[in-house]
């Protein structure tokens, strides 16, 4: 979700530094060069070997995205995992190859580079694909659980058809947007992109002599806990055998806790997702569930039969739900505005000091010029990026020909939206795949969800209620979304490249690839999700896909106002976007020292509709982690984000066999399930009745 997309993984940030070039006091190239490393041409880096493990690394992070994606949104940065995986199968391969005497071509830095970049952007469709959000937010099964908008204009199916050649039409054209402006964004501005250089440096330690020895501990312990979280999810399936069965719903701190959604359910993939996620977000997490959960839905509850009708289903929009989900909204909607301006604010600041003097850099904030020196890293990193060129004709007429296509099928595909809103939107999309791009190379923050939510309620209002302006407006997002997520993606790939002496071509092609694999592989994912599982998207089920019904709702409320919101909602909407906004200036206004102990209201806002039991498990996550590195710090940064990766990885795959029992008819033998004593007596007698 927004989370993944906005606080990047604190492991990779505090490994990379401020910046590209502090960290390297000690030349890197010069390193290389002295253990006779010659970059291979960019074809040679785009090698069969590293598109087959991109295509398998690429299935097992789309089942990872997809299941985070389905249950709570938050997906951490995934970035180290890729690159690690990619370097131990790789590495592998060539170790036997070598001792079979077959070897062609070494593994280098470049490949891995590729690697990474492939598995990335295929993997990234997962997300930026909306299966949990704007494109499965327009199935009758999302539907049905709103109000309002239900009508056939406004629902769309899951089709596997539709959805991959939606997903090609739309996801290319962001890799289009942004190619002519690298050299600018790289090169001249010297943008940062944190989580680019961050990879860029795990790349370069792994091929080095001692960096490889690490890699290898880390493959190691990455195995090990990849192994028990699979068998852990392999263990549990045994007793899910009904609804609210298993360890997934054990009462942990009670049965009147566990009716409020406070409770551990021994989820293996969110202690490892606690444990890459800065504190910060877990213990935000925490708060928000506490807040709404443990204060405000018991209150809204007690008002029953007086603020909404007594009568209505807990799954009604009228009722307590409608509470849940449209003050979630307010707060996701008042964080989002707040950052959109800031960050369009610094990019509009950072362009004006950039032409004011060239040498001034936006990220350093100097007064006044001074002269740079340009290192040796940077001399032969900027020869050999601006070597393999992407003429500009290549990328402007990718642009229009993609544009041309898409404005002619997508209307074939969704009806509601017609050929002049997507034109307005491919005609704005470059400029806002430029602003996303350079705010990203910044702060590292991608605003792509939020541009998603702009083309919702404008494209939405534009197409109106009685023309089916509510699957207009989850269209649109999906388009305006896959453009500006792309085009941030592929910059901050070039600056990995940039920082491995990658090709810009090989860079360019390994996305293109790596969006393609994605095209297919994550659509085939959800529909094996989506055909496995009965009660799939309902709320309180394993896979509810939460931001479904947001993002529908978000459409709704673009297109036919506030007649909706059940009594004093509106209000508390109000004053939840207003408490986003002030606690998010609040933060900036404080600095960093206080800030980091001030909750961020995105974060707060998940728990709201979802509950809070994944942020307990997440919370362990982070205490895990923070007595490791009481205990021992160096080697709890250097294995814990391996660890973590392990225990979301296997039990992420997990999903896979799961997902194929379901489709077989195969069911769990046992269902445990917790009863409280007078529940239970009430039981025993019904069994036996004697």
């Amino acid at each position: 979700m927004e989370v993944e997309r906005a606080k990047k993984d604190d492991d990779l940030s505090s490994s990379s530094g401020t910046d590209g070039g502090s960290v390297e006091e000690v030349s890197v190239e010069k390193i290389f060069e002295a253990s006779a490393e010659v970059p291979p041409p960019w074809q040679n880096q785009l090698t069969l070997r590293a598109m087959i493990v991109s295509f398998i690394l690429s299935i097992l992070f789309t089942f990872v995205v997809m299941k985070l994606n389905l249950t709570t949104g938050i997906i951490p940065s995934l970035n180290i995992s890729a690159g690690l995986l990619g370097f131990f199968f790789v590495k592998t391969w060539t170790k036997v190859l070598n001792k079979a005497g077959f070897l062609k071509q070494p593994f280098t830095r470049q490949e891995n580079t590729v690697i990474q970049t492939c598995v990335v952007a295929s993997s990234g469709i997962a997300f930026s694909g909306g299966f949990g959000s704007y494109l499965f937010g327009m199935s009758d099964i999302v539907a049905k659980q709103s109000a309002e908008a239900n009508t056939p204009i406004n629902i769309k199916n899951p089709h596997l058809g539709w959805m991959i050649g939606f997903l090609f039409i739309v996801s290319f054209l962001g890799l289009f947007s942004v190619v002519p402006l690298r050299k600018i964004m790289i090169v001249d501005f010297k943008l940062t992109y944190p989580s680019g250089t961050a990879t860029a440096h795990l790349i370069n330690s792994f091929h080095t002599p001692q960096g490889a020895k690490l890699a290898k501990k880390q493959v190691r312990a990455l195995g090990k806990f990849f192994s028990f979280s699979f068998l852990w999810g392999f263990f549990q399936w045994f007793f899910t055998s009904g609804d609210d069965c298993g360890f997934a719903n054990f009462p942990t701190f009670g049965l009147k806790a566990y009716k409020n959604k406070f409770y551990f359910d021994f989820s293996a993939t969110y202690v490892g997702v606690g444990m890459i996620c800065p504190y910060l977000i877990n213990v935000s997490l925490l708060v928000g569930s506490i807040l709404s959960w443990g204060v405000m839905w018991p209150l809204i509850g007690a008002q029953k039969g007086k603020w909404y009708s007594a009568d209505l289903s807990s799954s009604s929009l009228h009722g307590l739900q409608g509470y849940k989900v449209f003050i979630a909204i307010a707060m996701i909607l008042g964080d989002g505005l707040y950052n959109f301006v800031k960050v369009l604010g610094r990019t509009v600041v950072g362009l004006h000091k950039q032409f004011k003097n060239r040498d001034t850099l936006p990220v350093n904030d100097r007064s006044s010029p001074t002269t740079v020196t340009i290192s040796y890293d940077d001399k032969r990193r900027t020869e050999l990026f601006l070597k393999d060129r992407i003429p500009s004709w290549i990328a402007v007429t990718g642009y229009v020909v993609m544009a041309i296509v898409s404005i002619v099928t997508v209307p074939h595909i969704f009806p509601q939206l017609k050929w002049y809103h997507i034109l307005t939107m491919y005609i704005v999309a470059p400029v806002l795949a430029f602003c996303n791009a350079y705010g990203c190379g910044l702060t590292d923050w991608s605003l792509a969800s939020t541009y998603g939510k702009l083309a919702i309620f404008t494209i939405g209002a534009w197409a109106g209620a009685a023309n089916g302006g509510v699957l207009a407006g989850l269209a649109a997002c999906g388009v305006m979304m896959n453009i500006v997520s792309t085009a941030s993606d592929l910059m901050q790939d070039f600056k990995t490249g940039y920082m491995t002496l990658a090709s810009p071509r090989s860079m360019f092609l390994s996305q293109a690839i790596g969006t393609a694999m994605g095209c297919v592989i994550s659509p085939c994912v959800f529909w094996l999700f989506y055909k496995a599982f009965p009660d799939f998207g309902q709320t309180g089920t394993a896979y509810p896909a939460p931001y479904a019904l947001v993002y529908r709702n978000m459409s709704i409320l673009g297109v036919e106002g506030f007649s909706a919101l059940p009594k004093h909602c509106l209000m508390l909407c109000y004053i939840f976007f207003a408490a986003a906004v002030f606690v998010n200036g609040l933060r900036d206004l404080v600095g960093t020292k206080w800030a980091r102990f001030i909750p961020l209201p995105m974060a707060m806002a998940i728990p709201f509709y979802i509950g809070g039991y994944f942020t307990i498990d997440m919370c362990v996550g982070s205490l895990i982690l923070f007595i490791w590195r009481k205990l021992n710090r160096p080697k709890a940064d250097a294995y814990s984000s391996a660890v973590a990766s392990g225990l979301i990885c296997g039990e992420g795959i997990w999903t896979l066999p799961s997902s194929v029992l379901a489709l077989a008819g195969v069911k769990p033998p046992i269902c445990m399930k917790f009863l409280s004593g007078a529940t239970n007596v009430k039981v025993d007698s019904f069994l036996n009745p004697s």
